[in-house]
């Protein structure tokens, strides 16, 4: 079984249905992703895995529990990072995790959690003195403070400069080596690529695709691009074939064969591809045709 189990998940705000039909799983030790435009239904979906809603249909279980109906044992082995932490804006660092850490059965030590994300020295800082990226900081400490066994993220690294984001993914690394489950939300394209053992881009409510990095992308074609060589004629190519404006482009599964075939054409003919590029799909070129598609 794994670690996070969700199946035919729906949740609805009246007529509107916010997540429909989802279905992933989440092996031990693993970090899934959910990519997906703003309104796409991720954190939707992660607060019915944290056990903050009861599902509209489906089911979600945590090792093998229900989030919302056994929170009782579900909660101490989960820590969670919401968009927003809220912690009152007079009290110091220090105190807010000590404050956190009060309501936990065993947790690791405050200095330690600081030291962790990089907080250290802005322990005796008030909430409402520190930054927007230190603040997404602080939720990320009082997420791990519990030592959780399962760990779910709703973009955790907003408003990080890149090295802070890179200090987060480094910790989640170390997470990961000691065998957390990780489930987080993201709109970092890289960050997930980065991170992901395995992701889902969702769209309008529904998870359209999921997978590898490499699985996902082999979904969608590769691309040729250069100069169209005036008056001459372009020889066969396995793909899709566009021209225009003086441009080609060709859509292609199979970049090794289109390309040796159009530089094999262009060395016999003596023809020069001004501006040649070739490359294969990316998660980005996936991720926009995706949240490209009308419903």
């Amino acid at each position: 079984m794994s670690v996070i189990d969700v199946y035919g998940l729906c949740r609805r705000y009246g007529h509107f249905e916010a997540v429909r039909d989802v279905s992933f799983g989440v092996e031990r030790g693993e970090l899934f992703a959910l990519l997906g435009t703003n309104g796409a239904g991720k954190t939707s979906t992660l607060e019915l895995v944290e056990g903050l809603d009861r599902p509209g249909g489906g089911r979600v279980r945590i090792l093998g529990h229900d989030p919302f109906a056994d929170r009782a044992w579900v909660r101490p082995r989960m820590g969670m990072m919401l968009q927003e932490g809220g912690f009152p804006a007079d009290l110091t660092v220090l105190e807010t995790l000590r404050m956190w850490a009060g309501t936990l059965t065993s947790p690791r030590p405050v200095a330690e959690a600081l030291t962790l994300v990089r907080l250290d020295h802005r322990a005796t800082v008030r909430v409402r003195q520190l930054s927007g990226g230190e603040r997404r900081r602080l939720d990320l400490a009082v997420a791990i403070l519990g030592r959780p066994e399962v760990l779910v993220l709703d973009e955790p690294t907003t408003g990080l400069d890149p090295q802070s984001r890179h200090d987060a993914w480094r910790l989640l690394r170390d997470l990961l080596r000691e065998g957390v489950t990780i489930l987080l939300s993201t709109h970092y394209l890289e960050e997930a690529q980065a991170l992901a053992d395995r992701l889902a881009i969702m769209h309008r409510g529904r998870i359209v695709t999921a997978g590898s990095v490499a699985e996902v992308v082999a979904a969608y074609p590769s691309r040729i691009a250069f100069a169209a060589p005036p008056g001459v004629d372009l020889p066969p190519l396995p793909g899709e074939v566009l021209v225009g404006d003086g441009r080609v482009l060709v859509h292609t599964t199979a970049l090794q064969p289109a390309l040796a075939a159009l530089l094999g054409w262009a060395d016999r003919c003596g023809v020069e591809l001004i501006g040649l590029d070739a490359r294969s799909a990316s998660l980005e070129e996936a991720f926009l045709s995706i949240a490209g598609e009308r419903p």
